[in-house]
């Protein structure tokens, strides 16, 4: 289902005078999401089994689209924390190709994102993988696909996860997340589950997520995330 030419109609509609958004690149001419390079490392990268050393238990399969590294880091940070919400469109649609992989052949899937916390989403304007997970069905219905997208966890207060180390990590997640009212033993209809994150690193957050959603009867097949810590995956 890849579409390099709508990947990069989507970087290329957008209009930053910041610069790109995959390397910075500052040029008075350049009014665009990304550069034409960062647009064809982008475009070159495929989903790939990842999975960090050790894996937590309950960690679900793991598909990344590639390492978080390069064009790909720069973008989600510029997505993410730099307030450049236009390319939830063109990540979406990355993040898309993420979840035909790791599924598989398109059947139905319920796309479930890893929820914000409430903090982290005000200061975000917004839940910023929900947005994500909704362009994601956009463009594995265009392919095809039935979809459908729930959030049927809410995140707790946290620590912020980039403060912590391996176990930290793992026992700030372990309670991370609730069952909202009504979804108890609810299932998934059906449906293959496949959870989504933006980084795959410890794998505690994804692990905590599989735990929560067993619980209303949605038990993950997969999670599908943009980028991989290199230090903690095999590809």
């Amino acid at each position: 289902m890849r579409d390099v030419g709508g990947l990069w109609a989507d970087l290329t509609d957008l209009v930053f005078p910041t610069g790109c958004a995959g390397c910075g690149r500052r040029d008075a001419t350049l009014r665009q999401g990304c550069c034409p390079q960062c647009v064809r490392q982008l475009a070159a990268l495929r989903p790939a089994p990842a999975r960090p050393t050790p894996p937590p238990p309950d960690l679900p399969p793991c598909h990344a689209l590639g390492p978080y590294a390069g064009p790909l880091r720069e973008a989600l940070l510029s997505y993410k924390e730099r307030g450049r919400h236009g390319l939830a469109r063109p990540l979406g649609g990355l993040l898309a190709e993420v979840v035909a992989a790791s599924v598989g052949s398109a059947r139905p899937v319920l796309l479930v994102p890893v929820p914000d916390r409430a903090a982290a989403a005000r200061a975000r304007y917004g839940d910023h993988l929900t947005r994500l997970a909704r362009h994601a069905a956009v463009r594995l219905r265009r392919a095809g696909w039935d979809v459908r997208t729930a959030v049927p966890v809410r995140a707790l207060p946290r620590p912020d996860s980039v403060e912590l180390d391996h176990s930290g990590r793992a026992e700030a997640a372990a309670s991370a997340f609730r069952l909202r009212p009504g979804w108890a033993g609810r299932g998934a209809g059906g449906r293959t589950v496949v959870v989504l994150d933006d980084i795959l690193t410890t794998g505690a957050t994804l692990a905590a997520m599989s735990r929560t959603l067993r619980a209303a009867g949605m038990t993950p097949y997969g999670a599908a995330v943009l980028g991989a810590t290199q230090k903690r995956r095999h590809w």
